[in-house]
């Protein structure tokens, strides 16, 4: 009996089982880091004028929220507690400066564009979140899914807000013409028909307000979002 107690206890759960599936999907609609947690809207509003640099900033997070969950998760019977925000800080700190020199050195012109914001990731709350609400008191692998979750699904956000803005705000798509030419004289396309990019959407403001609708669309299509009263 004692040892099929123990057999039972050393049971592991599956790498991919429902739950650890859900770490990964939830952050996509129901516990999205924009949308439903309000957080890292900063960088939504900073990085979303051009489709290139909002995904070069999501995989940038998913990145250093997935390994920083992985570290802090392996360590974190031996953090003191009184230190561990400090711990999260160096750690963080450390995944950022090494995607920053990746994008130095692989896409320097890219990382012209993301300027301060590449470094602004280590104060990026959905981060610090996910690192003292989860890898502080989860196995590895599961703190790597969810730091996966929640960075695609902040990633999700700023593609989709980059989407618009740049198709809105300069006729392009990943520097591409994609509503014609605008050239004086040479107009093609929409612009050809009188249509003039919205050079509105290309502000900071724009990119809140296009976030705005996106929750607006979500709530009207998820109801587990609508707070009850």
């Amino acid at each position: 009996m004692a040892e099929a107690a123990v057999k039972t206890e050393v049971k592991r759960e599956p790498l991919f089982s429902r739950r650890n599936r859900r770490l990964v999907t939830d952050p996509f609609n129901d516990n999205n880091p924009i949308t439903v947690q309000v957080l890292g809207i900063c960088s939504a509003l900073a990085v979303t004028a051009k489709l290139v640099p909002a995904i070069v900033m999501a995989l940038s997070v998913t990145v250093v929220i997935a390994f920083g969950n992985v570290v802090i998760a392996s360590i974190r019977n031996l953090i003191p507690n009184r230190i561990r925000i400090i711990v999260q800080l160096v750690v963080v700190a450390a995944l950022v400066i090494l995607v920053d020199q990746v994008l130095r050195a692989f896409a320097y012109d890219i990382s012209k564009q993301l300027s301060v914001f590449v470094g602004l990731i280590i104060t990026n709350c959905i981060i610090m979140g996910r690192l003292e609400a989860f890898a502080l008191g989860n196995t590895p692998w599961r703190s790597f899914l969810d730091g996966v979750g929640n960075g695609a699904g902040y990633g999700l956000i700023l593609v989709i807000v980059a989407f618009f803005r740049e198709l809105l705000g300069s006729g392009t798509l990943f520097g591409f013409p994609v509503l014609g030419k605008s050239t004086p004289g040479q107009e093609t396309g929409l612009f050809a028909m009188g249509y003039h990019n919205n050079g509105f959407m290309l502000l900071a403001p724009m990119a809140l307000i296009v976030v705005g609708v996106i929750i607006w669309v979500q709530r009207s299509f998820n109801g587990k979002l609508i707070e009850k009263n």
